[in-house]
């Protein structure tokens, strides 16, 4: 069991996200946090395998929360959990540590997806006693380059949904459709359409054309690794 520490100041959020959590086999709650000192004071104590903080939070926020655990040592890894609706935020946060983070509001498949990664990657890691650069490179999808660093982006399109659509592309090793896109991010499946088209065309992601049975094909996209 992967042991958990939630770090959430409204109560009412606090406790359906514990809920949520708890869903999810292989996690169990060990602490509950309301703001980042207390956060921190919990870590201490407790030692959890993983941390998830809310960004905006008072006396500590989020952010200056997950610079001060790595700048204490310590090893509890991240997912930040965020309402930001600027790429600044989210690259911050990743910067400083983060293994990943869940844009608020989010569905209950949208965080079990999000644990299910983070538990793969734990996994991976305990089964290998070395692991080369190609190989942590593929485990630490989120650390790859973020989607804000793409051309300007058509009128409709915007630089947050677009990081959520490649961090679903990221999580899959083999192609996928709009329509299970669609689904993973939380949008519209014409939405995710256009954005899957707008990575096609600049070169981020392969469109892999699949005929099953009769009737017309089915597009699928995957995203280009180096």
């Amino acid at each position: 069991m992967y042991r958990v520490l939630l770090i959430e100041d409204d109560p009412m959020v606090q406790e359906v996200n514990r809920q949520m959590i708890e869903q999810v086999d292989g996690f169990t709650i060990v602490g509950l946090a309301g703001n980042g000192e207390e956060g921190l004071r919990l870590i201490d104590e407790l030692r959890p395998d993983l941390a998830m903080i809310d960004i905006y939070m008072p006396q500590l926020d989020g952010l200056e929360t997950v610079k001060q655990i790595r700048a204490r040592g310590h090893e509890v890894d991240i997912i930040a959990i965020t309402a930001a609706s600027d790429i600044e935020t989210v690259r911050r946060v990743l910067q400083n540590g983060a293994f990943d983070y869940i844009l608020k509001p989010f569905k209950f498949e949208q965080l079990k997806q999000a644990l299910g990664n983070y538990r793969a990657f734990r996994q991976s890691l305990a089964e290998k006693e070395s692991l080369t650069q190609a190989e942590l490179d593929a485990l630490r999808q989120t650390a790859e380059q973020p989607a804000a660093s793409l051309p300007e982006l058509p009128k409709g399109l915007n630089e947050v949904t677009l990081e959520k659509v490649v961090a679903y592309l990221r999580q899959h090793r083999f192609p996928v459709s709009a329509e299970e896109v669609a689904e993973g991010v939380g949008i519209a499946r014409v939405t995710a359409r256009r954005y899957l088209e707008y990575l096609e065309k600049t070169g981020q992601v392969i469109l892999d054309v699949q005929y099953i049975g009769v009737g017309r094909p089915v597009n699928r996209y995957q995203l280009k690794r180096l």
